[in-house]
Parts: structure tokens; C-alpha cells; sequence
């Protein structure tokens, strides 16, 4: 029995909404389906419907979403998010070989003839756009895939890509996954990763293209595990420790206190309180990090409780526009 009925966005050339909060495979493990499917059926119970998955994530959570969507018999309900053509240690592999491989991939393990969307997980800046807007119509032709997604582009790149597409009567990237989170990245956490700035939201609102972010929680920047004095995880450190990070925290906090709520559900109703249609991708352990998450579906921010929180004004304060 469903518990509550989740937010949805809808992305272009889907048949139904994609869940606010998506689920993400890294943590699932089908030689452990007694945790994964327990995890899934909590994430079901309170709404969610969309998965993100990747080839580069190896095959561990793929199977486990395809050995319990087929025992559930639940595939048509499911939004399935592919990743691919992720980079190796030769470098780029934005390729049309690399495409078909990991999309094979990835719908074997996953139980399934179509990716509802697929993304590619990095881009080639050295390839022009149109040779890569034109390589991806063959999966979307064949119904393999439903819709396109580009993760670590740059939004210059994106605008460039779907132009191309409009101009040549193609179908573009109908959504963006970088990094957006309250706690805003230092330097890429990975190589080839983007993380959203101000000219990058400021993108996104004209445009009213779907943002699906990874990394949405910065990583549990705002759980309490971290302090400025605690370097003991080098990578968090170098990627969010920050004077202007730890403020916000302070802000997610006392913010959270009035709308009970903790600062990490603040800093995640961030995220899915933007001025364009957004998505969270999530990563719990288990099902008490999974409905703990959830909590932040119910925290209603404002936006000038979005600006505050942001640093970009001193004191909370609404338009009357």
C-alpha cells in the first residue's frame, strides 16, 4: 500500500511523471536482494518510480532493479534512468559503438528491452554536438530509448546540442543532471564532473529544463558527520569545506528548527524547491536513510528562505512581485 503520493516532473518524451526523489543503484546489491528489495519497497511505498543506473557503476545494482522489478512485475510503472558512454582510461568514449554496448549492457541486467531515459554520462568537448545529437537518434529510432539525458555537460554544450536538434528536426536532450546541492562544490569531486552555478540555474529558469542532480546531498555534508575541524575524509574536505558552505549549514539548521525538520531535509527541499522543474537523486543505505529523505518532501521553503539559504541575501525577505 502506498504511503503518501510523491511530487513529479515530467520530462519530454515520457508517458508518465518521474518521481521527485530518484533512487539511486550504487548501494543495491543483488547478492543481497533481501536489503535491496526492502530498500525498493519502501522507495514504492512512498511514491518513487525512477532509477538511475550506469555502466560504470558495475553490474551489482542493475541486477538487483531487474531481479526485483521482474519478480514484482512492476516494469511498466518504472522510470528507468541508463547511463553510459562514460569515459575509460583511454579517455572520452562518446562513441555510437560505446552507446549500443553499454545500452546493452546496462537493459540485460535490468531486465528489460527499453531505457525509459538515457544519459550520457560525460561528454567529448572535442566532438562537435551534432555528430553527437545525430549518433543518439539510432537508440530513440529503435525504441531502446524514450528520452535523452546529458550528465557533466556544461550547459553552453546543452544549449548548443538541442539547437542543433531544433534546427535539424532531431530530438535533444530533454534533461540535465549535474551536481546541484546546497553545499556548493569547491572543485569537481571527479574528474568531468559539472557542478551548477549561478549562470547555470540562471540557464535552467529561462529554459524550464528538467534538472536531475546527482550528488544531491553533497555527500552527507549536512548530516552532522563533518565539522571544520574533522579533515578525516580528504575528498569532502577538499570538494565542500568551505566558509561559505558551513553558513549554509548553519542556515540549513536553524531554518529546519522552524519547520521541523533537520538540516539535511532542509538542504534537500533546496534542491527541489527551484524555479524550474527539478529532480533529487538519492543514495540511501537502507530503509530508515530512504524515509528520513523522504521528510524533505514534506518541507515547504519559499523563495526568499532559497535565497537566504544560499547566501545571497542576509535576512529572509519575499518579493511582493
Amino acid at each position: 500500500m502506498t504511503e503518501r503520493r510523491m511530487d513529479t516532473i515530467s520530462v519530454a518524451g515520457l508517458d508518465q511523471p518521474v518521481s521527485k526523489l530518484i533512487l539511486g543503484s550504487m548501494l543495491l546489491n543483488d547478492e543481497r536482494m533481501d536489503i535491496a528489495a526492502e530498500l525498493l519497497d519502501a522507495y514504492a511505498a512512498i511514491g518513487g518510480n525512477a532509477m538511475d543506473t550506469a555502466q560504470v557503476y558495475g553490474p551489482r545494482g542493475m541486477g538487483a532493479i531487474g531481479k526485483w522489478s521482474a519478480e514484482r512485475g512492476n516494469r511498466a510503472g518504472l522510470v528507468l534512468i541508463v547511463k553510459g558512454a562514460h569515459h575509460d582510461e583511454k579517455g572520452p568514449r562518446v562513441t555510437r559503438s560505446a552507446v549500443e554496448a553499454d545500452l546493452a549492457y546496462s537493459l540485460g541486467l535490468l531486465q528489460t528491452d527499453y531505457a525509459d531515459i538515457f544519459m550520457l554520462h560525460r561528454d567529448d568537448p572535442d566532438k562537435p554536438v551534432g555528430e553527437i545529437v545525430e549518433m543518439l537518434q539510432a537508440p530513440l529510432e529503435a525504441g531502446i530509448c524514450r528520452a535523452l539525458g546529458a550528465s557533466n555537460w556544461t550547459t553552453a554544450r546543452l544549449a548548443a546540442a538541442n539547437a542543433y536538434a531544433a534546427e535539424h528536426g532531431l530530438t535533444g536532450f530533454a534533461c540535465n543532471s549535474p551536481n546541484l546541492s546546497l553545499a556548493a562544490a569547491n572543485e569537481p569531486r571527479w574528474p568531468g564532473c559539472v557542478s551548477t552555478d549561478a549562470d547555470d540555474l540562471a540557464w535552467h529558469a529561462r529554459t524550464q529544463l528538467p534538472l536531475l542532480s546527482w550528488s544531491s546531498q553533497a555527500a552527507g555534508f549536512f548530516t552532522g558527520r563533518y565539522a571544520p575541524d574533522r579533515r578525516d575524509n580528504e575528498e569532502i574536505a577538499r570538494v565542500y569545506y568551505s566558509d561559505d558552505n558551513w553558513e549554509r549549514y548553519r542556515r540549513a539548521s536553524l531554518l529546519g528548527e522552524t519547520k521541523g525538520a533537520d538540516a539535511n531535509q532542509v538542504a534537500l527541499a533546496y534542491v527541489l524547491h527551484q524555479s524550474f522543474p527539478t529532480c533529487a537523486l538519492i543514495g540511501p543505505a537502507n530503509a530508515d536513510e530512504l524515509r528520513s529523505s523522504a521528510k524533505a518532501l514534506d518541507v515547504s521553503l519559499t523563495p526568499g528562505e532559497i535565497r537566504w539559504l544560499d547566501l545571497q541575501a542576509d535576512e529572509i525577505v519575499e518579493s511582493c512581485d
